[in-house]
């Protein structure tokens, strides 16, 4: 007779390349939400056409992430709270873009202690509950990013950069939130409103600043400073998606660690490889054909991000490769490159990956070696 967690044949407890794959790519049902996307498309349309229209695209990504955080982190309830909520939240943003496009350009050193400095914040706030925790993992994934994004334009002398711009795009993406739920919140009769997005945590609960809760913040910001340091240090190219999949990587526990980066690493690959194809249509094309299919292609990515919106619950992994895969054209569009670039963000992604799962493997051990220590004699 099979176990209730194994094939028949197969011992309880073994891990295969199949059935470790079938992890990785496992669907939840429940997770899909096709509503929720295409809101989310009909609101990036309106950041789109908005930055057709005033024609500076290097300001279109702080924008839709401005936007997408702010709307993760609505916590719901009534329109006053949500507004004040969320406010708050872009004031804070604002102030990590305007130091991330700030320092971006600066020597590698700055941007190694301001990345330790933002990660081990971000990591303590798990003693104010899980809810505010996700808050400062968004604020600090967004820090890390604009760290990557300033300094990769700051090698281009063609386009021009303003960090105050940038601070802007920001806001605007999370004021057209508050916006957006005004708008609601008058059509639907002014009454509370659940969370946007249920399936995040809401819990509040503060708890003590454990030893263990220190170490793992302490542990987050020195793979996240270590990373940075070999990702600016070396001017690897590309090399600050090398501190964003170890952010994204390391979680509590290592089993929800080793599969979180299998599915990131997964996600990076696919996500890679359809960027990369959709980026050769405009390599032939010049004048008004090259400038139509350049639109085209920002309007991909938009739908790659509503798919993600659909599908984050879902799967993670394809969740990762909708997201790297409209990143990624987004990131290049305004930049032409050699098209080795998506494998330099594939290489880099498994680094940052492998970082990640080996401290946590580390701290794991060490954990257990505390505890099964002997009490020493009073």
């Amino acid at each position: 007779m099979a176990s209730a967690s194994g094939r028949v044949g197969q011992p309880v407890g073994k891990v295969t390349p199949t059935s470790w794959l079938s992890r990785i790519f496992r669907l939840d049902p429940a997770g899909l939400n096709w509503p929720r996307a295409v809101l989310f498309l009909d609101i990036a349309v309106v950041v789109l056409v908005v930055f057709w229209t005033i024609g500076h695209g290097q300001y279109l990504l702080s924008a839709l992430f401005g936007l997408l955080f702010a709307w993760l982190d609505d916590p719901g309830g009534s329109f006053a709270n949500r507004a004040r909520h969320i406010a708050v939240f872009a004031l804070v943003g604002a102030g990590l873009t305007a130091l991330g496009f700030g320092i971006g350009g600066d020597a590698w050193g700055w941007l190694v202690l301001a990345a330790f400095a933002v990660t081990l914040v971000a990591g303590l706030t798990a003693a104010f509950g899980v809810r505010r925790f996700v808050t400062a993992m968004l604020l600090n994934l967004w820090f890390v990013i604009t760290l990557g994004v300033a300094s990769s334009l700051h090698h281009h002398a063609r386009i021009t950069s303003y960090t105050w711009a940038q601070v802007l795009a920001w806001v605007g993406g999370a004021a057209l939130w508050i916006a957006a739920t005004c708008i609601a919140w008058l059509i639907r009769g002014r009454g509370d409103r659940p969370q946007p997005v249920p399936e995040l945590p809401d819990d509040t609960a503060r708890r003590p600043l454990t030893r263990p809760l220190v170490a793992f913040a302490l542990l987050r910001a020195l793979v996240t400073a270590g990373t940075v340091a070999l990702a600016f240090g070396l001017d690897l190219s590309h090399g600050y998606w090398m501190p964003i999949a170890a952010l994204v990587a390391m979680k509590p526990s290592l089993e929800q660690s080793t599969l979180t980066a299998a599915q990131r690493l997964a996600g990076a690959l696919l996500g890679a490889v359809t960027a990369a194809l959709l980026l050769l249509i405009p390599t032939g094309e010049h004048g008004l054909r090259l400038f139509a299919v350049e639109r085209a292609l920002e309007m991909v990515a938009l739908v790659l991000f509503m798919h993600a919106a659909a599908i984050r619950f879902w799967n993670y992994a394809l969740y990762c490769a909708a997201i790297a895969a409209g990143v990624l054209i987004l990131v290049d569009l305004p930049q032409p490159t050699d098209y080795t670039a998506e494998g330099y963000r594939v290489l880099w992604t498994l680094c940052g990956v492998g970082a990640g799962l080996l401290v946590m493997l580390l701290g794991g051990l060490l954990a257990k070696h505390t505890a099964e220590e002997p009490a020493q004699p009073a």
